[in-house]
C-alpha cells in the first residue's frame, strides 16, 4: 500500500519563512529529532467515488410530517433551541430512531462514555433497519480506537472516516513533535442530520459532560434543532468535508481481519447500557420536557430565514493569514452591522487587539456590547484564560460589559422559567460554559461551534447557523438581563488608592454581584480559583502561545 509522508510538511514549514521565529525554532528542533523516530506516514487514501446526501428524504416519515408546516412557511426554516443537555440528547436519539434514509454525524469529540455508547447503539439500530450512517470524526479523540471504529465500519450500512488523521496510530506525542503545525489544526464542526430533513447544530460534542450525564464537570451549552431549507445547507457542508482528501476511511488504518467482530461490539454496548448509571440516565431522558413535547407533537418551533456559515475544510492546510477559506470575515461583517446591541456568549474568549478595537468602535457609536465567558474557576482550559485575562481591562475601558461564569452556578435549585422550559438556558445549569452564541440587535442569532479565539478564527474549522428571528435573539437578550446575574459576576474597574497608582496602573478589577456590589469579601484575584491555578495562569501569560489558543 502506498503512503503519504508528512516529513516534507515539516521542512516546507521551516523553510517557508512564514512561521514565527518561535515556530521556526520548534520546527527546527523537530527536524533534529525526526531521525530518532522516523517520519510518520499516512496510508494512501482510498479514491472511491464521492458519496452525497441521499435523495428522497421528503418521502420519509419525517419529511411527510414536516411538509404541511414547511408549506405554510415558504422559504423559511424552523428552529427549536436546545439549551438543556438532557433534551439535547433526547433530540438526537429520537430522530435517529425514526430515520429511514440516512444519518450524517460530524463531531470533534465522540467520547466512549455513557452517552457516547448510547448514541453508538442507536446508530447501529438505525443501520440494522437499512439506514445509511456516515460518521465523520476529527481524529483528536480517537486514540486507541481504530479497531473498534473499524468493527463498526464493517457494518454494511455504516461508514466511518477520520478527518486530518495522525500519522502515528500508537504514539501521538511523536506527531505533536514532528507534525505540530499540521496535527494541531482540527475539524471542530458539530452537526447531526437525519434524512436531510432535520439537523442539530451547535456547540456540543458527544459525551456525558455535554448532556448532563455523570458526576464530573458539566458544560452549559447550546444547540439548534432545525428543519427546512437550512438542513440542505448543513448536508452540503457535510458532503464537502466527507469527500475531502483529509477525510480518511477508518478502514485505511485497520484491515478487516484485524478487528473484533461487530457482535462483540454490540455485546459490549449492551453491557454498558444495562449498568445502573445508564438505566438512571435513560429514565431522565424519558421524563425530559422535549420527550413529552415530541410525544404530544406540540414542540414549539420558531421560523426564520437562515444560512449556514462554515469554514472550508482546506482551512487546516492553508497559511493562517490566508482568509479565503474562512467564515470569519462574513461573521465579522455581521457583527459590524450591529446598531443597538451585541451579545456574545463564548467559553474561550481571546479577542486580540484588532477585535478589542472593533468592539471599542461599536461602543463609540452607541452599541451596547455584553460578553459572557468563563471565569478562571469555571474554565476547563487555564491557558485560554491566560490569553483572555490580558484583554479584560482594555475591554472594560472600551465600554464593553464583561461577565464571568461562577462555577457553582446552578438552576437545579429553583423553579425553571418559561424561557428555560422553551430550551433557552445557555450555561445556566453547569459548572463550565461551552455555548457559542451571538445575538445582534434582538433580531439575528448565531449558534455554532466557533469560539472567540485565534484557534477558531484561523486554525480549526468551524460551522454554525445564522437565523433571523426576533424571538430567538430576544430570548438571549432577556436571559442576559434576567438569568445571567444569577450565575455570573460582572467585572468593573475600580480606582486604586492614590498611594498605589503608577503610570499604567490606576485601576484594579472588581467582581460584582447582581446588585452591583463587590463580592464580599472583595475578590481581586480571580474569585473561586485557588493559588495554584492562579500561579499556572501567571506562568502561562508569559509564553508566546496566544496564536494557538
Amino acid at each position: 500500500m502506498g503512503t503519504v509522508t508528512r516529513c516534507s510538511d515539516i521542512r516546507a514549514a521551516v523553510m517557508s519563512g512564514r512561521s514565527s521565529p518561535a515556530g521556526r525554532r520548534w520546527l527546527l528542533l523537530a527536524l533534529l529529532v525526526a531521525p530518532l523516530f522516523g517520519c510518520g506516514a499516512l496510508p494512501a487514501r482510498d479514491e472511491s467515488p464521492p458519496t452525497h446526501t441521499l435523495p428522497g428524504g421528503e418521502a420519509t416519515a419525517l419529511g411527510r410530517g414536516l411538509a404541511p408546516m414547511l408549506a405554510r412557511h415558504p422559504g423559511l426554516s424552523a428552529f427549536h433551541p436546545l439549551g438543556n443537555g438532557v433534551d439535547a440528547f433526547v433530540a438526537r436519539l429520537a430522530f435517529a430512531d425514526v430515520a429511514e434514509r440516512g444519518i450524517d454525524v460530524q463531531y470533534y469529540l465522540f467520547h466512549r462514555d455513557t452517552t457516547g455508547r448510547m448514541l453508538t447503539e442507536s446508530l447501529l439500530r438505525a443501520a440494522d433497519r437499512g439506514v445509511r450512517v456516515r460518521v465523520l470524526l476529527d481524529d483528536m479523540d480517537t486514540s486507541g480506537r481504530d479497531a473498534t471504529l473499524a468493527a463498526l465500519d464493517a457494518h454494511p450500512n455504516v461508514e466511518i472516516r477520520l478527518f486530518n488523521p495522525f500519522p502515528s496510530r500508537t504514539l501521538r506525542v511523536v506527531d505533536f513533535l514532528l507534525h505540530f503545525g499540521t496535527v494541531t489544526r482540527r475539524m471542530h464542526n458539530k452537526s447531526f442530520t437525519v434524512d436531510n430533513q432535520v439537523t442539530i447544530v451547535g456547540g456540543r460534542n458527544i459525551g456525558d459532560a455535554y448532556f448532563e450525564a455523570g458526576d464530573g464537570t458539566q458544560f452549559g451549552d447550546m444547540d439548534l434543532l432545525a428543519a427546512g431549507p437550512v438542513v440542505s445547507e448543513v448536508s452540503g457542508a457535510f458532503d464537502l468535508y466527507w469527500n475531502n482528501s483529509l477525510a480518511f476511511p477508518v478502514s485505511s488504518f485497520r484491515k478487516s481481519g484485524d478487528v473484533p467482530a461487530l457482535e462483540d461490539i454490540r455485546e459490549g454496548l449492551r453491557a454498558v447500557l444495562a449498568e445502573p448509571e445508564s438505566r438512571g440516565y435513560t429514565e431522565r431522558l424519558r421524563s425530559s420536557d422535549l420527550a413529552r413535547s415530541l410525544l404530544k407533537r406540540d414542540l414549539r418551533l420558531d421560523w426564520g430565514r437562515a444560512q449556514v456559515a462554515y469554514d472550508l475544510p482546506e482551512k487546516v492546510l492553508t497559511d493562517p493569514d490566508d482568509r479565503s477559506t474562512h467564515m470569519g470575515p462574513s461573521l465579522a461583517a455581521m457583527l459590524g452591522d450591529a446598531r443597538r446591541e451585541l451579545l456574545v456568549v463564548s467559553p474561550y474568549f481571546v479577542p486580540g487587539d484588532a477585535v478589542v478595537d472593533s468592539l471599542r468602535a461599536l461602543v463609540a457609536r452607541g452599541v451596547s456590547v455584553k460578553i459572557l465567558t468563563n471565569s478562571l474557576a469555571s474554565t476547563d482550559v487555564a491557558a485560554v484564560h491566560a490569553g483572555y485575562a490580558r484583554y479584560r481591562e482594555a475591554l472594560l475601558e472600551a465600554g464593553v460589559e464583561l461577565y464571568e461564569l461562577r462555577p457553582e452556578a446552578t438552576s437545579g435549585q429553583r423553579r425553571p422559567s418559561q424561557r428555560e422550559r422553551d430550551g433557552w438556558t445557555p450555561g445556566s445549569s453547569s459548572a463550565s460554559l461551552h455555548a457559542k452564541t451571538i445575538a445582534i440587535d434582538g433580531k439575528r442569532l448565531f449558534v455554532g461551534s466557533a469560539n472567540f479565539d485565534p484557534r477558531s478564527a484561523v486554525l480549526n474549522t468551524e460551522m454554525g447557523i445564522v437565523v433571523d428571528n426576533p424571538r430567538l435573539a430576544g430570548l438571549l437578550a432577556e436571559w442576559f438581563v434576567e438569568g445571567m446575574p444569577q450565575i455570573a459576576d460582572k467585572l468593573e474597574l475600580a480606582p486604586l488608592h492614590a498611594a498605589w497608582t503608577r503610570p499604567g496602573l490606576e485601576h484594579r478589577l472588581v467582581w460584582t454581584d447582581a446588585a452591583g456590589r463587590p463580592r464580599h469579601p472583595p475578590h481581586h484575584e480571580e474569585p473561586g480559583a485557588g493559588w495554584w491555578r492562579r500561579l499556572q495562569v501567571w506562568v502561562l501569560s508569559f509564553l508566546p502561545i496566544e496564536q494557538h489558543l
